[in-house]
């Protein structure tokens, strides 16, 4: 049984900086009271936030730190299983979530997610769901039982009975399943392939004893042909080394061209700027009469001579540079020839590479192939024959072996799914209590003087009469015969799990049940039942202060005082 001893929170919705505490184990019943917006309901979302990371109503998490002080959001949860106790702490700015066992920090090793599923599966044994279900009953956001899909219902009831151990295991047992599925294709597909192998093993020895001498013909007559092509291909090989050689030949004296070329570019290069310097002096002569630089007069027999002087260089540098051009084409054209040459050269190499290498290949497989005319012409399978097919053999009883065993493994694992389904020991299980949910149900709804037979049958679809065999829904009733509904599942929840020990705690927290959907009777017959709980501790938050305060042990008033909310002792 889970203990809630107490919750405490500061900077937590309209909470400030100072940690409001309430105590839950105290009182058997407690009326919680206050204005709207004095901060009564912040207790469900401090456990729900505490335990579950989220709060009882639809609040983003930014929201649910208080506005003015904005930071330092802690909420803090006590309670004892056994003899253990425990503390939860968790905070907003900085992030923060820490389980104590005893005083003693536990393991922070795993992420947020991991330890979350620690806290709900291994200590409470309660999530978010179940915990609304059965520990709180709220008037806004709360979803009831009723009001849940086939499936939630399934799961609340699932975790109630605690028969999701086999949802659990039935995920496990489908990972498993899939794996010896996929794990038995591949062996399936070894065990045919390695079927094969031994097949054809046996039925090429077979073909050998039977048919020797015309796989020798035919082994024989292969072996011409490759040494056919190795000739041919050899005298091919002879032949583009003779042409490289040839053509490596020519290729004497290279460079010497290369640099003799380069000389007369240089030279080419030295004449054409003595011609056009000469040019230009011609030109200059020619049409100036007087010195641009010193502005002197020049001598008309000096500019005849030094005219007809430059004249008859230019005639001598054309002759040059004509004869010069001539010798750089001549070797334009060796240096053209020397670079075809080398492509040709590294072409024919490239072909000599290739028929090396086809020469050596049909060199190898004749080798093999006049091995294997001599095993057939001496009249015996060759023993690496023999030894293969022995090898194919004692592979294929392994993998025979293993297949069998996963096959096995397959069966088992199929049977243990049809166990661990909806429709095996959980429904059967769920049957078994059917009847006590029944019977527990409508027990709670004749006790607030609701006097209908109400039945869920294993699909959890609700079965409602009359005394007079009248059929209705639950929609179809009115807030407040609802309500009763909804209370009298709780209840039976509530019973369910004390009887399993599964979902069962001292606190129970009924947020405005009363304020609005139970009439005078209807509360008066409610809050009988409240005091037939036990050793429970309830809490009630509600606006009737007036009409409910005598009716409690113990009262806890909120107020806001600067926008701050407060317990007023």
């Amino acid at each position: 049984m889970i203990n809630f001893k107490c919750v405490r929170w500061k900077n937590f919705l309209s909470t400030g900086n100072q940690f409001i505490e309430i105590q839950l184990d105290r009182n058997p019943t407690t009326l919680i009271i206050g204005e709207n917006g004095a901060g009564k309901s912040t207790i469900l979302d401090a456990l729900c936030f505490g335990l579950f990371g989220k709060p009882f109503r639809t609040i983003s998490k930014n929201q649910l730190v208080n506005s003015v002080n904005n930071g330092s959001t802690v909420v803090e949860v006590e309670f004892t299983i056994g003899t253990v106790e425990y503390k939860v702490i968790r905070c907003i700015k900085p992030n923060k979530f820490e389980i104590y066992q005893n005083g003693k920090l536990m393991s922070l090793e795993a992420n947020v997610r991991d330890y979350q599923k620690i806290l709900e599966q291994q200590i409470l044994k309660l999530n978010y769901r179940s915990f609304t279900q059965v520990v709180i009953l709220g008037s806004s956001t709360f979803v009831p039982f009723m009001q849940l899909s086939a499936r939630h219902r399934r799961e609340v009831v699932e975790e109630i009975l605690d028969i999701q151990i086999f949802s659990v295991m039935n995920i496990l047992l489908k990972q498993k399943l899939k794996g010896i599925v996929d794990e038995l294709r591949e062996v399936d597909y070894e065990y045919n392939l390695i079927s094969e192998k031994i097949s054809l093993q046996e039925n090429y020895i077979d073909d050998i004893q039977k048919n020797k001498d015309d796989i020798i013909k035919e082994k024989e007559s292969s072996f011409r042909v490759n040494k056919y092509h190795i000739k041919e291909k050899t005298e091919e090989i002879v032949s583009l080394e003779g042409d490289s050689k040839l053509l490596a030949d020519d290729l004497i004296g290279e460079e010497q061209n290369k640099e003799r070329r380069s000389k007369l570019k240089d030279i080419s290069v030295t004449l054409n700027d003595k011609f056009d310097r000469n040019r230009k002096m011609i030109f200059f002569l020619k049409d100036n009469d007087d010195c641009p630089t010193c502005k002197q007069h020049i001598d008309e027999t000096f500019k005849s001579e030094t005219i007809n002087e430059k004249n008859e260089q230019q005639k001598e540098l054309s002759k040059g540079l004509t004869k010069l051009h001539d010798q750089l084409e001549r070797l334009d054209t060796y240096v053209d020839t020397h670079k075809a040459a080398r492509k040709f050269i590294r072409e024919n190499d490239i072909e000599i590479a290739k028929l090396k290498s086809s020469v050596t290949e049909l060199e190898k497989f004749n080798a093999k192939l006049q091995q294997e005319i001599n095993i057939l012409t001496s009249g015996t399978v060759s023993d690496a024959d023999t030894k293969k097919l022995d090898g194919y053999k004692r592979d294929g009883l392994k993998i025979e072996r293993q297949r069998t065993q996963l096959k096995e493994e397959k069966s088992y694992a199929e049977a243990e799914k049809l166990i661990l389904q909806d429709t095996g020991i959980k429904t059967k299980i769920i049957k078994q209590y059917l009847p006590i949910m029944n019977k527990l149900i409508n027990t709670y709804l004749t006790s607030m003087e609701f006097y209908v037979n109400f039945t869920l049958n294993e699909n959890f679809e609700e079965s409602i009469k009359s005394r007079y065999r009248d059929e209705f829904t639950y929609s179809s009733f009115s807030e407040g015969e609802k309500m009763r509904i909804d209370l009298s599942l709780l209840f039976t929840w509530r019973a369910i799990a004390k009887m399993k020990n599964s979902a069962n705690t001292n606190l129970l927290i009924l947020d405005e049940i009363f304020d609005s959907s139970l009439d005078g009777t209807g509360t008066d017959e409610f809050l009988k039942i409240l005091n037939t709980l036990g050793d429970e501790n309830v809490f009630v938050i509600s606006h009737k202060q007036d009409v409910l305060a005598d009716k409690f042990k113990s009262t806890i008033k909120f107020e806001k005082v600067k926008n701050f909310s407060h317990v007023v002792t």
